[in-house]
């Protein structure tokens, strides 16, 4: 088959498009016919190289998968039907994993991470994660919907319990996560606040239902932000930028607001007052990822026309190094994906 295995570390120029092997499924696993992969910055990162997390090459990359199934495997499901797959891995049996909490399961892992992924026309994964994609949607608006939607979802709605009537502001509208937000945050009743770098993504996320916007390049970030809020700040966070952003955004906080983080795509080191931790009683929220119930709940939300990926432009399985050159420069609104 044809696929785009990440063979050495490097720029974007190290993803060619080659033949390797099929995969060879487990008892538990199905096989899909890959139609379409969203890019996440964990591309990137693997393509680079991750600290301390060292990769077998050649390895496949791609973490959001869409396409149709060739072999159900104990899924049940017959070939042809259309799938996305749950992008996260858990062993399904230990405690966390039993009580629903999967996402906090010692083995949890992510595919195309953990497991060989999307950049390729085939694709082994655990039967148990397909999700069957409701009819007139196209495989590259479901590509673009899982790790974004789970990774958001899980933030807002089971790490920060946000609710209606609450003030939300979320960091970069403009990426996959953003999006995401946005609408989450709109469906649950709150007011949403969102940043991001120019104009033209400060009128997206307009468009997608954001009250207000800010330019989270601006020096006065939280000063706006106070302005907006009539000086009392925001109830929840919403932040996967880290570093370049961290001090601006818990300034933003309101007293007993939260702020939730999933990501360090800017810098991994955040100091924090410790008096103002404590006297504004505020709640330091990690994330990663979510659960499969998370995917359920949003992707049902997904069926009733509730939430909607933002697909920012969509290229051929060959162009897999101008797709990560795109999401490099943060040009992107919403999910850069590949067609296969």
């Amino acid at each position: 088959m044809r696929a785009v295995p990440i063979t050495t570390h490097g720029g974007p120029d190290v993803l060619t498009l080659r033949d390797v092997p099929e995969p060879t499924p487990s008892a538990s696993d199905a096989i899909v016919r890959v139609r379409a992969c969203a890019l996440n910055h964990l591309d990137l990162w693997q393509r680079r190289g991750v600290a301390r997390v060292p990769l077998q090459l050649p390895h496949i990359p791609g973490s959001d998968i869409a396409g149709e199934v060739v072999d159900g495997g104990p899924s049940g499901l017959s070939a042809g039907t259309r799938v996305i797959v749950h992008p996260g891995l858990a062993c399904g049996h230990c405690g966390p994993c039993l009580a629903g909490h999967d996402s906090l399961c010692d083995r949890y892992g992510v595919v195309g991470f953990q497991s060989e992924g999307g950049y390729a026309e085939l694709v082994a994964v655990p039967a148990a994660n397909l999700l069957s994609i409701p009819d007139g949607v196209t495989f590259e608006s479901a590509a673009a919907f899982p790790l974004t939607f789970l990774t958001a979802w899980h933030m807002l709605v089971s790490r920060a319990n946000v609710r209606a009537g609450e003030t939300v502001l979320v960091i970069a509208a403009g990426s996959g996560v953003g999006q995401a937000a946005v609408q989450i945050a709109k469906l649950h009743g709150a007011r949403v606040i969102a940043t991001a770098g120019d104009a033209r993504k400060l009128e997206a996320a307009r468009a997608l239902g954001a009250d207000e916007t800010v330019d989270h390049y601006a020096a006065g970030l939280t000063d706006e932000v106070r302005r907006l809020t009539g000086g009392r700040g925001v109830d929840v966070v919403v932040e996967h930028v880290g570093e370049a952003v961290w001090d601006r955004v818990v300034r933003c906080l309101a007293r007993g607001g939260r702020l939730v983080t999933c990501g360090v795509t800017s810098g991994h080191h955040g100091a924090i007052d410790l008096r103002a931790l404590f006297s504004r009683q505020l709640s330091l929220l990690g994330s990663y990822m979510g659960t499969r119930a998370d995917l359920d709940a949003a992707w049902t939300a997904f069926g009733r026309g509730e939430l909607a990926p933002v697909v920012d432009s969509v290229l051929p399985l060959a162009d897999a190094a101008e797709a990560h050159r795109r999401l490099e420069t943060h040009s992107q609104f919403g999910k850069v994906v590949l067609q296969i």
